[in-house]
């Protein structure tokens, strides 16, 4: 019998070798791909998730389970119905305009992706018009907003304005992160929520499209 338990743990250690070997065993025992991916990988994710909420994982053990995540769903995808491998929901996610850094954003964005979530990554230097236009186009659950400099903050705000001029602001969850964003700020501005790490943006976009 395939042991979804053992590539739930094969995942969190990061090794693509067993993950592939175990998921290939589940495909060939006939267990649902629906199932493999929610019970077996995404259930694992979660799990490195809280690790690194609680600092008992860093970044390079969870790029490695994100890593060995896209090769185990490379099995799956073509096994999954229609909209089943992005069941949690769709995010559109960036950092603000005028700031480039993006390796913050870049693991968030794994970090949704491994989650279940159906991502839009719009890179970096990304204006308020481009991100109501992404959300429009894609029918966005989650907008992430990320900023790594003091002098790119307001232009959090500034997106949550052209969200709410365009008629979108109660159409979608707004989570903003990076080094100087803080839970106050995000009060401030009127976002939905703060993630201070990649861990708990996935947590926390999951709460918000229960």
């Amino acid at each position: 019998m395939a042991d979804l338990n053992a590539i739930t743990q094969a995942l969190i250690s990061g090794d693509e070798d067993q993950v592939t070997r175990l998921v290939q065993k589940a495909v060939d025992e006939n267990v649902a791909p629906k199932e493999i991916l929610n019970e077996g990988l995404i259930k694992g994710m979660d799990i490195v998730g809280d690790r690194m909420e609680d600092g008992d994982m860093f970044i390079p053990e969870v790029l490695r389970s994100a890593k060995t995540m896209k090769v185990a769903v490379t099995i799956l995808k073509p096994l999954l119905g229609e909209g089943e491998s992005a069941m949690s929901g769709k995010v559109v996610i960036g950092t603000v305009k005028r700031d480039l850094h993006d390796i913050g954003k870049n693991l968030v964005s794994m970090m949704l992706e491994s989650g279940g979530f159906e991502i839009t990554d719009l890179g970096v230097d990304v204006s308020p018009e481009q991100f109501v236009q992404a959300v429009k186009d894609q029918q966005a659950h989650v907008v992430g907003l990320s900023a790594l400099l003091t002098t790119t903050m307001p232009m959090m705000q500034a997106t949550i304005d052209a969200l709410t001029e365009n008629g979108l602001r109660s159409q979608v969850k707004v989570v903003i992160g990076g080094a100087p964003v803080t839970q106050k700020f995000a009060d401030e501005i009127g976002a939905d929520g703060y993630a201070p790490d990649a861990g708990s943006a996935n947590k926390l976009a999951k709460q918000m499209v229960a």
